[in-house]
């Protein structure tokens, strides 16, 4: 399914071609073919990376920035997983292309022999598809419904609940129209395409291709196709290239202080941990910032720019960071069918390569034809309550008769505690605790 709604309407140009201040500044226009590329690697703590859920998948997707399939699927089959909690394929890439010499043709982007993934990728022209929820955003199928209960917010690591904790927002009080911002909190602006008929993208039907545990995207790529300039090649480095998995641990249970730990992550450029679980009406929340926010606008990209500033506001943790504890007891009152969910961000990058370059003279005309912009991050999810020794392998087997499986951290379950097929082990869906604040 193609989110068309993906970005709030924004020109690449802005990011990359703006001029120093002064009257005798730079006036470019935008250029004439635009490509964006998103790579994003997801994991699941304590399991091995798996390309698909045995029965099927898409729990995650509503909450997560996908639809019905992106986030935990059965493979990289639409364009926008990259912006999601993707973990099932693990290695995630998105490709929009926006030719406006030829809008709405097809092309190709041929690729470097590390990827493997072949010679060159297929782009597209999507689709039209209905909307698509934006990360941090309240489902679309619960906007209409007055919730009930409250949000409890916890922040900071540390041991101890902090003077002045929890922060309470009451839904049932709440206007209908603050629902959505109530749940998201801050969030970065979007920038990019929206994503449309006018643009080429992949994944798409015809190839749908995923990275590999070694792919690696740095070397030479080149974008072909009617209306599209010949210089539209460009080399990535391993600055550009895919983020290693999060090796996250966790220990402890949630009547105690319950511990994070995790190995830095390469190109990592801030870090960020959230988590969150269901007592009765109520759903508890807890991020690793050191200010009070449900935090749920943070599963995205971010630009250097908003990194450096959330850095300094101690939203986001240093990159040297490598531990987070969970306060004491924030989860106990969830009961074992709310076993908490924690999610973990590692924010890389983002590059701009525009052709050709900026003249060094401000006072020179300026015409770029094309410009990339590449993001990357890393995230994974872990259960909280149940320690996760980290590697991905503590899950032995799937596949089994009836397409089920235990989570790998804390062995095959009991008589009565039958894995459901459509979901892994015991982790917490949050679209179900968003259904049980909407009543629904």
């Amino acid at each position: 399914m193609i989110p068309l709604r993906f970005l709030t309407p924004a020109s690449l140009v802005v990011g990359l071609c703006l001029a120093s201040a002064g009257a005798q500044a730079q006036t470019p226009k935008t250029p004439k073919v635009q490509l964006w590329m998103d790579l994003s690697t997801g994991t699941m703590a304590g399991m091995p990376e798996m390309d698909s859920l045995p029965g099927g998948g898409g729990m995650l997707g509503g909450l997560m920035g996908g639809g019905a399939t992106p986030g935990m699927g059965g493979g990289n089959t639409s364009y926008g997983n990259a912006r999601a909690m993707s973990i099932m394929p693990p290695r995630v890439i998105d490709i929009a292309l926006h030719n406006t010499l030829r809008p709405g043709v097809e092309a190709s982007q041929a690729i470097p022999p590390g990827m493997r993934m072949g010679e060159s990728l297929p782009l597209i022209p999507p689709r039209a598809q209905p909307t698509q929820t934006e990360p941090g955003e309240v489902p679309r199928e619960f906007q209409q419904h007055q919730p009930k209960g409250r949000i409890l917010l916890y922040w900071g690591c540390g041991t101890a609940v902090r003077a002045g904790q929890p922060r309470v927002v009451d839904l049932a009080r709440a206007k209908p129209t603050d629902d959505a911002q109530a749940f998201a909190g801050r969030a970065a602006s979007d920038r990019g395409p929206r994503v449309g008929p006018a643009y080429a993208l992949y994944p798409n039907e015809r190839n749908q291709v995923s990275l590999s545990r070694d792919s690696s995207v740095v070397g030479e790529h080149q974008v072909r196709g009617d209306g599209v300039p010949a210089s539209m090649k460009f080399t990535l480095d391993a600055a550009q290239d895919l983020m290693p998995a999060i090796d996250l641990r966790t220990t402890g249970k949630p009547q105690d202080s319950m511990g994070a730990s995790w190995q830095t992550v390469r190109n990592a450029r801030a870090y960020y941990l959230h988590a969150m679980s269901q007592n009765g009406d109520d759903l508890v929340m807890w991020s690793s910032a050191e200010t009070p926010d449900t935090g749920m606008g943070l599963f995205d990209y971010l630009s250097p720019g908003t990194i450096d500033r959330w850095l300094k506001e101690r939203v986001l943790l240093q990159p040297e960071t490598t531990q987070c504890s969970i306060p004491q007891g924030i989860f106990a009152g969830g009961g074992r069918d709310a076993t908490p969910m924690l999610r973990m961000m590692a924010y890389g990058g983002e590059s701009h390569i525009v052709h050709p370059p900026r003249p060094a003279d401000p006072k020179a005309a300026w015409q770029p034809e094309w410009a990339v912009r590449v993001r990357v991050k890393s995230h994974t999810m872990a259960m909280l309550g149940e320690e996760s020794q980290g590697g991905r392998t503590g899950l032995a087997s799937q596949g089994s008769a009836g397409g089920g499986y235990t989570s790998g951290m804390s062995g095959a379950p009991t008589a009565g505690e039958a894995a459901d097929a459509n979901a892994p082990g015991n982790v917490v869906n949050p679209v179900n605790l968003l259904r049980g604040l909407f009543g629904r």
